[in-house]
């Protein structure tokens, strides 16, 4: 160890963080990442996404699960602080020897074995000694969160107008200050800590929601302990805990690797924004910590290949733990519907400066000068303040969050985890699905039912009936196969289920590698281990999506396990240091590279063009019954055919290089995954909805094909390929303007491979998204994101996957959708997890459209007399001399209590029984506030509101010896009605308004609630798909507002509120009546003439 000192104080100098001045860039879609120069012995730190947007394709960020962090350099006290700490960590970096030392001493020091692992007691006195592997939770921002909670939203709007109003009151209003200024004020102040404290219970309830969410998602990882293999939570490992990874897997901790294959990599950007993957290695190949080889990082993930190592630090000890206390949280962007409600508060607030300033010019122009006495500058103010608090919608911002959440906690009951409240308003515009096969519309329970050897076929039972016959003679072609299901296979079974049947058996390793493994110890149990046994493993590539094959190489150490493993003459000549290379992968890419067969009879025979066309067929039969099917193989190497030693990049070179050609075909195996049972229904639902679904499958196209049409996803007798796809456009065919239109959907169907997808061009491109049923068949993972951003063009799409193959396209899609069983890499990169199943995507897609739905509705509810109905009195008062009909302070009633409860409720409403049979919104085109829903708003409720509140207003004023005709242009009271009398009435008058707008809009909630359909097709009572309670409390909540404001006799004087004639308390339930009925009538007249004026202007 003194040896190695000198360069462990040398890398100390080189680990440096950057410098205050470097130019720091842009976070990379709200999650940044470390960056580090690539060097050989130099490794600095830098700010977040400096190196630009990583391409989904070669690097898989890490979107959950992680710590997300930032550098962030300030200024004075924090920068000398943060470069303490900086230094602090470097030095603590430069400590750290396990990379150096060597595999049997890192076991010593942490007391563990390779082998067997930590005891349960070793475990449990080391979680006791060095606590859980969790990071400490991030320090919060009290300040800035509590200042937030006050003023998000239109809590400034609030306060500044409370502020004015004071200065109305005093010293504005003196030497006769009124009183009712006052009371205004306060009941703003009231408002601004109410919704502060609302804010705050929103943030809390969303924050319970999200956290119970990722509580639902536990890390699990693969721990050896006690000597048995079993999945542990990641938090759970603790230092000397031997770990297993494989390709998909996340790092639980940061770990010393003492065993790797070949071609093991990882994905290190999640710590050093690098997109080229990280070779795995035993030896150490740096003396800098962070850069050498044989030390994987916690938070990264394996991306091919697999290892074991030795866990050597967990929580803040990692170096993602130990960087994360340096850093702050990103900033997020604005969502999609963040940016609708802004435009929508740009409109609204445009609307209200120009209302604003429009009176403040008629009443300098000509109020002020000609009728000086009519409205003061106190009573200007107010007025202002009033028109702005009327225009502003308060309850949108309640709305939209307690929508979100509510939509995300409903959507956790049905088993739909969304990580973010994004998530949730994408998936209500998702117009197209690219779906994983395997596991995802199929179980994932995958089964070895048939196989061929030569010219024979048999089911997997008939093996292993042939198996129990002959299974002991030498060269028996069924012993052969099972040698090579069993060597050439990356899969384990659980040592501690051995006396279980076969069938229910667990299995560590993907589905293809379990099913052919179940398979080769259905033929004999205890085969595999006796094989493994015989054989000692030199070399290993693992299957990827790229290569779609395996290799694995042996040396034998058993000879008497030959014979079961070989041909007769093959056993024969097999000297003691021959290898033997076994290959297991697609027959499109393997029958090429073999020469020879296997017989029937055990024997071996010339692969010749006639053969191989056999076997093409037997492909073909397999794969059109829907059924996976996979080439096994091998090649005696004799001894000098490969000279290097093991393990260096020369033997793995030579390796290859053998695999490619003279192989001998040992046999064929076809395995079937069944279709879920849900899925038929499931697809079928989706596609009443408007959304296509795309198969996307590494499977051959027959396959591919016969279960899409299992599953509903292609129902045209004919389907199209590639040669129907035009390379240019038809210059005389008038519709290719029409190809870029998303809604112009090809009723056909569809089917390529992977390699005839690289040779479209973009029209072809355009045109096979218009398919309305497509199957994507041997894609890879580049091919899967390419399909992905080709159908964004012109749509919002939502990808399903479970493996490692699909975190790109997850990554890429607008919503990516990971199943609960799948990868850790899968889970990390998709936006939302199915914990049980593909059929929970239909209550997802219905619950991301109610959330737009709803909050339509919430604006729609507070436009007419929230702002509408709110303005014109002031209007009328300023531009016809009208005594102002609606007094300020019963504005800001409406605007923050009566309406405010209302629209809140809104967002619990149930989904229309029409949602999922009608097209997705096009995100492009449909906003969330658009001319339908201003003309209903505005020029349909809000004018029948107005209208009517004035009209009773003054009804009872002209009743009660006040005509209109001495108010019209007035500028003031009548010189011949007694003052206080003229006082009086028109309080009562403005009582009468509110009532009436109160009252009305009990029966625009009734009618607000639904879109399209009636009231008595979507009741609120006594149905419980789609009763809605909440909506009662609510009404009674604005009437007991109504009531406190105008009948307590202590406020009447105070507030210029009075009780009311009990008919004005009957009339607007009329008004009210006679409101809903209309728009019954209309959403009649929707469903009877679709394509009608009326349906044109629907919102």
């Amino acid at each position: 160890m003194a040896e190695d000192k000198p360069a462990l104080a040398h890398t100390a100098e080189r680990i440096r963080f950057q410098d205050d001045d470097e130019e720091a860039g842009r976070v990379r879609r709200g999650r940044p990442s470390l960056v580090r120069s690539r060097s050989n012995d130099s490794m600095s730190i830098r700010r977040a996404g400096s190196r630009g947007k990583t391409d989904p394709s070669l690097a898989l960020p890490i979107q959950y699960r992680t710590v997300s962090f930032q550098v962030e350099e300030s200024k004075g006290k924090e920068q000398v602080e943060l470069r303490k700490a900086q230094d602090k960590a470097a030095k603590d970096l430069s400590d750290l020897v396990w990379h150096t030392l060597p595999s049997n001493e890192v076991s010593q020091r942490l007391t563990t074995s390779p082998g067997t692992g930590l005891s349960s007691d070793q475990a449990k006195r080391r979680v006791q000694e060095y606590g859980k592997n969790v990071p400490s939770p991030p320090e919060t921002h009290r300040f800035k969160t509590w200042f937030g909670y006050f003023f998000k939203g239109f809590g400034g709007i609030l306060l500044v107008g409370a502020i004015l109003v004071f200065v109305s009151w005093k010293p504005l209003g003196e030497p006769a200050p009124a009183v009712a200024n006052l009371a205004l004020a306060i009941v703003l102040v009231a408002v601004f800590v109410i919704q502060a404290l609302f804010n705050m219970f929103q943030d809390w309830s969303t924050s319970r929601v999200m956290a119970s969410i990722k509580d639902m998602l536990p890390e699990q990882c693969e721990v050896i302990r006690d000597g048995t293999q079993m999945h542990l939570p990641g938090e759970e490992v603790v230092p000397g805990d031997v770990v297993i990874i494989k390709a998909g897997s996340k790092l639980p901790a940061d770990m010393r690797f003492i065993e790797v294959s070949s071609d093991v990599k990882f994905d290190r950007s999640v710590l050093t924004g690098e997109s080229v993957p990280c070779a795995g290695t035993v030896e150490h190949t740096d003396t800098n910590y962070l850069e050498t080889h044989n030390i994987g990082l916690q938070g990264t993930h394996c991306i091919m290949g697999s290892c074991k190592g030795i866990i050597v630090a967990i929580g803040d000890k990692t170096v993602f733990g130990r960087i994360a206390k340096l850093t702050n949280e990103p900033k997020t962007k604005m969502t999609p519907l963040e940016k609708e409600i802004l435009y929508f508060v740009l409109i609204i607030c445009t609307l209200m400066l120009t209302m604003v300033v429009i009176v403040i010019i008629i009443w300098g122009a000509y109020l002020r000068p000609e009728h000086p006495d009519f409205i003061n500058v106190p009573t200007l103010i107010v007025n202002c303040v009033s028109i702005a608090i009327a225009f502003i919608p308060e309850g949108l911002p309640i709305a939209v969050t307690a929508g979100l959440t509510i939509t995300a906690n409903l959507m956790q009951k049905h088993k739909v985890l969304c990580k973010s409240l994004k998530t949730v308003e994408t998936l209500g515009s998702v117009s197209v699905v690219c779906s994983d096969k395997t596991g995802t519309l199929t179980e994932g329970k995958m089964t070895t039912s048939d196989c061929a050897i030569g010219e024979t076929t048999m089911t997997a039972e008939e093996a292993v009936s042939n198996i129990a016959s002959h299974g002991r003679s030498t060269g028996n072609p069924v012993s052969q196969l099972r040698a090579m299901s069993a060597l050439c296979n990356a899969a384990d079974l659980d040592a501690a289920g051995a006396d279980l049947p076969i069938a229910q058996r667990k299995v560590f390793g993907d589905a293809t590698d379990s099913a052919i493994l179940r398979f080769a110890e259905q033929l004999e149990a205890g085969s595999v281990a006796y094989l493994r046994a015989c054989w000692t493993k030199t070399y290993e590539l693992a299957f990827n999506s790229k290569n779609k094959f395996m290799i694995r190489c042996f040396a034998n150490t058993r000879p008497e396990a030959i014979h079961q493993t070989l041909t007769e003459a093959e056993t024969r000549d097999f000297g003691e240091k021959d290898l033997l290379l076994t290959i297991k992968g697609g027959p499109d890419v393997l029958m090429e590279r073999c020469s020879r067969f296997v017989t029937g009879d055990g024997h071996t025979a010339e692969l010749t063009p006639e053969k191989k066309a056999h076997f093409e067929a037997l492909k073909n039969k397999y794969s059109s019954a829907g059924k996976r099917c996979l080439i096994l193989a091998r090649k005696v190497l004799p001894e000098g055919t490969i000279t290097a030693a093991a393990g260096s990049t020369e033997y793995e070179n030579a390796i290859l290089e053998q695999s490619k050609t003279d192989l001998t075909l040992v046999g064929l195996v076809a395995i079937v995954d069944p279709l879920r049972s849900d899925i038929r229904d499931v697809v079928k639902t989706l596609r009443g909805a408007g959304v296509r679904i795309a198969m996307v499958t590494g499977d051959f196209a027959l396959t591919a094909v016969a279960i899409a049409r299992d599953a509903g996803i292609v129902t045209a007798h004919h389907v199209d390929t590639p040669a129907n796809l035009p390379r240019f456009p038809d210059s005389g065919d008038s519709s290719d303007e029409n190809e870029k239109d998303s809604s112009s959907v090809r009723k056909a169907a569809i089917v390529l491979s992977g390699p005839e997808l690289m040779a479209l061009n973009e029209h072809q491109w355009a045109n096979l998204t218009r398919y309305e049923e497509i199957v994507f068949a041997r894609t890879t993972p580049e091919q899967k994101l390419r399909i992905v951003r080709e159908f964004q063009r012109e749509n919002t799409v939502a990808m399903t996957g479970d493996g490692v193959n699909d975190a790109p396209s997850l990554k890429a899609a607008d919503v990516g959708i990971a199943l609960g069983s799948g990868s850790d890499i899968a889970m990390e990169a998709a936006d939302m997890v199915l914990l049980e199943s593909f059929s929970s995507i239909v209550v997802a897609v219905q619950y991301g459209r109610v959330v737009f739905d709803n909050l339509k509705k919430v604006i729609s509810y507070l436009l007419p007399a929230g702002s509408f109905s709110e303005f014109w009195p002031v209007m009328a008062s300023v531009a016809f001399g009208l005594p102002q009909i609606l007094s300020s302070f019963l504005m800001i009633i409406i605007c923050c209590f009566t309406d405010c409860a209302a629209a809140t409720m809104l967002s619990y409403e149930k989904p229309e029984a029409d949602v999922l049979t009608r097209p997705p919104r096009n995100a492009k085109k449909d906003r969330l506030v658009n001319w339908q829903l201003i003309l209903q708003s505005y020029g349909v409720i809000g004018v029948i509101q107005t209208a009517l509140s004035f009209t009773m207003s003054f009804w009872y004023l002209q009743r009660n010896g006040i005509p209109f005709s001495k108010l019209w242009f007035g500028y003031g009271p009548p010189a011949d009605i007694d003052l206080d009398y003229y006082t009086q009435k028109v309080n009562e008058a403005s009582s009468i308004y509110f009532v009436n707008l109160v009252v009305m809009q009990w029966f625009n909630l009734m009618a607000t609630r639904t879109r399209r359909l009636s009231i008595f097709q979507h009741p609120p009572l006594f149905n419980k798909a789609t009763q809605n309670w909440y909506l009662f409390p609510a009404i009674l909540f604005s009437l007991a507002m109504a009531i406190l404001w105008l009948y307590i006799p202590q406020l009447q004087p105070v507030l210029g509120t009075t009780g009311v004639p009990v008919e004005h308390w009957f009339f607007p339930f009329a008004f009210g009546l006679f409101t809903l009925a209309l728009d019954e009538a209309r959403k009649f007249a929707i469903q009877k003439w679709p394509q009608g004026w009326l349906a044109k202007a629907a919102w």
